[in-house]
């Protein structure tokens, strides 16, 4: 997960352009009657934040009893995120996050094409505008989590705007043979021992919940079989601690960008394997 700064808008700037822009005017009136709420939204959210507990924020169905659920999803998609509408320069700023490079910061692999609610929408109405809970991401990542509320703190995926992972380095990679001696990586949450054990459980429901195991193994296959022909031209050249070498200055090109991607472990775990540096590598097909 790549780590990004808070947003600058507040939750009741949204709210005042969003009720502004409708043409309805008894929501833009009830509207105004929740900015109280929204705001208290807010605080409780960033309150929340400073000890990582956001499962422990309750669910509702409407906003003070005044705006309904499905009125603040309308708001949302008809208002904030549509194209043209005067809100749409927050929507498109907060995704175009320069920090991000344009790649999802949950899985750091694909493209941001959308915002994804942290806390759902449809159990924390009060917090569908609210920028702090609206993060860049993949359509896939936006998808992997749906509705799903977290029951307990440990459950809860990494959150880009209030984790800060640091150098800390929890992805690592293992090389195995598959099919015929074919080589693939296999990748796995190890934290270092100084992870306090919350942690710990929320890096591995991030990586199942975003199903990170598979996506980096996908893309791992892909870069050796984009490698072969390298090797295999360096195997006439370098021994076993030629091809160690190399491995490791890979990774240590990628651990200057991000200490966690999935392109690091690989060329780590590429380089502790004996078998591929000497003879694995022949095997990439």
């Amino acid at each position: 997960m790549r780590s990004l700064p808070r947003p600058a808008y507040s939750a009741r700037s949204v709210l005042e352009l969003c009720s502004s822009s409708i043409r309805d005017a008894d929501l833009a009136q009830r509207l105004q009657l929740v900015s109280a709420a929204i705001d208290e939204a807010e605080a409780n959210y960033l309150g929340h934040a400073e000890s990582a507990s956001f499962s422990a924020i309750p669910t509702a169905n409407d906003v003070a009893n005044i705006v309904a659920g499905h009125e603040m999803k309308t708001l949302y998609k008809g208002t904030f995120s549509r194209k043209g509408s005067r809100v749409r320069p927050i929507y498109d700023e907060l995704k175009a996050a320069r920090e991000t490079h344009g790649i999802c910061p949950l899985c750091g692999q694909r493209d941001v094409s959308t915002l994804d609610h942290y806390l759902a929408q449809s159990l924390h109405p009060s917090l569908t505008v609210t920028p702090i809970n609206l993060v860049p991401a993949c359509a896939p990542c936006n998808k992997a989590k749906l509705d799903r509320q977290p029951a307990t703190v440990g459950e809860q995926t990494l959150h880009p705007y209030f984790d800060e992972i640091g150098d800390m380095v929890w992805l690592k990679a293992q090389v195995v043979v598959v099919e015929q001696e074919k080589p693939a990586l296999v990748f796995s949450v190890e934290p270092p021992e100084e992870c306090s054990e919350v942690m710990r459980e929320r890096l591995h429901s991030h990586f199942a919940i975003f199903g990170l195991g598979t996506l980096y193994s996908t893309h791992a296959g892909v870069e050796l079989i984009n490698n072969r022909l390298i090797l295999m031209q360096m195997a006439g050249q370098v021994g076993v601690e030629g091809f160690r070498s190399h491995f490791l200055e890979q990774a240590n090109s990628r651990r200057a960008i991000d200490p966690n991607s999935w392109q690091c472990a690989m060329y780590d775990a590429l380089a502790a394997s004996d078998w591929f540096c000497r003879e694995g590598y022949t095997s990439i097909r």
